[in-house]
């Protein structure tokens, strides 16, 4: 354990919410490192989830759900239980309440919070079962689960998401803090431009707060250029500063999410470059991938690894001065975007259906039918992202400069892998040896 994990009760000391150990872990100097975890298996869940309390590091717990309850189907997801059909994450409406709890049962408090991650467009059954079984903290939006993956139109997603906000609201009146982390920063996971990004995660935190949240968490993905990553994290950060007041709220980083290095030495290049970056830019938690990632789902070992990794390159970093940062026009782009969208209608769901039907939001290379599919963009031979055509967005000619043309298929695979072959071709491979933490395996299904 790391000497802040190591304070007295083991951990973090205990508090109101998920929003508020990542509060104290930062005002403690420590970086939140959480992992991408969902196993079907009780047994095998609680398990990851030990290993990661266990961690060298400060850590919060995962689990991720399967693709049958992210889209409704929960009967599928009970036959598939019920046969013996793996699934690829925790059907949490499909196991009985009795058992999530006791998952959860001398893992889960106030000093080593959970999160649900879904991917749901619609995720108001997901909302019911996670507070059933005493979880309070999950993650989303009504754009950022709804383009890049289902075919909802975006008004039903909206509605949906509305009322799943105020249904994780209402527990606010029993005491209770719920938090919820927009996805909005995440869009596709790569080829994105920081301005769009940030635009999406700042409105859906608004549209969050309209809908009765308090604590929520703003959301980036780590692109190829470290310089541009540092401006668009310290425009979010500013944003939010500006635009949400009066919620506790913090950044959330994502370690790069697209094509992945294959080796383990760039793979672990990346993760250390993204942990350095949420430190030099105020971010307060980190989402890790493991050396894993282009290949297969990782173990819960390597993910412990990853926490580790990542933590102890977040430790190491502390020590440096911050670095000037530029401006490129990221700012000028994501204060447009964001206002020409709230000035559509008061109402922020409202307000998101008409911006998406007039252009006014536009994501590059998102085939929903609700998205307008008229903006490109671009890597340019400096490693930055770069808007090719802005289509209806009006953002045109605020960051200066010509644009590059529009990519070719061929120029696009090229863009896709640009992170993975130049990761790759620093690392200097050593062994990625397995090593499995112990932990019991019981569930303990008696009432306590």
């Amino acid at each position: 354990m790391s000497a802040l994990a190591a304070a007295p009760g083991g951990r973090l000391p205990a508090g109101s919410g998920f929003g508020a150990f990542v509060a104290r872990a930062r005002t403690a100097g420590a970086l939140v490192v959480q992992p991408r975890m969902g196993m079907a298996d009780p047994l095998r869940m609680r398990d990851g989830l030990l290993a990661t309390r266990g961690a060298d590091a400060v850590t919060v717990g995962t689990i991720t759900l399967d693709s049958y309850t992210r889209t409704g189907d929960l009967a599928a997801a009970r036959r598939a239980l019920a046969d013996g059909v793996g699934l690829n994450g925790y059907p949490i409406a499909g196991h009985p309440v009795d058992v999530t709890r006791a998952v959860l049962r001398g893992v889960a408090d106030g000093g080593f919070p959970v999160q649900v991650r879904h991917g749901s467009a619609r995720p108001e059954h997901i909302v019911r079962a996670l507070l059933a079984v005493g979880l309070d903290a999950t993650e989303g939006g009504p754009v950022s689960y709804c383009l890049p993956y289902s075919r909802t139109p975006l008004r039903e997603a909206v509605e949906s998401w509305r009322r799943s906000c105020e249904l994780l609201a209402s527990i606010r009146e029993f005491g209770a803090e719920p938090h919820l982390e927009t996805f909005g920063g995440c869009l596709m996971g790569q080829l994105c431009p920081p301005s769009l990004l940030i635009a999406v995660s700042v409105l859906e935190a608004l549209f969050f707060r309209q809908h009765g949240l308090r604590s929520i968490s703003l959301s980036y993905a780590q692109q190829p250029d470290p310089r541009q990553d540092e401006e668009a994290l310290t425009v979010l950060g500013r944003l939010a500063d500006e635009l949400l007041p009066d919620v506790d709220r913090h950044l959330v980083l994502y370690a790069y999410m697209g094509v992945f290095p294959r080796t383990p030495g760039g793979a672990r290049l990346l993760l250390e470059d993204a942990a350095r970056l949420a430190v030099r830019t105020g971010a307060a938690r980190l989402i890790v991938k493991t050396t894993a990632e282009a290949h297969r789902i990782p173990t819960v070992a390597e993910n412990v690894r990853a926490l580790e990794t990542a933590a102890a390159a977040a430790g190491a970093e502390r020590v440096r001065p911050p670095l000037a940062v530029p401006d490129t026009g990221i700012e000028a782009e994501a204060r447009a975007l964001i206002g020409a969208v709230l000035e559509l209608d008061a109402d922020l769901g409202r307000a998101l259906v008409r911006a998406f039907a007039a252009g006014y939001l536009d994501v590059p290379y998102c085939l929903h039918p609700d998205n307008a599919g008229r903006a490109r963009s671009s890597l340019g031979p400096d490693g930055r992202l770069h808007w090719s055509d802005v289509g209806s967005m009006p953002i045109a000619g605020l960051s200066g400069g010509p644009r590059p043309p529009i990519l070719g298929s061929s120029d696009l695979l090229g863009a896709l892998s640009h992170v993975q072959w130049s990761y790759d071709s620093r690392a200097v491979d050593t062994p990625d040896l397995d090593r499995t933490p112990a932990a019991p395996r019981e569930l303990g299904l008696t009432t306590p």
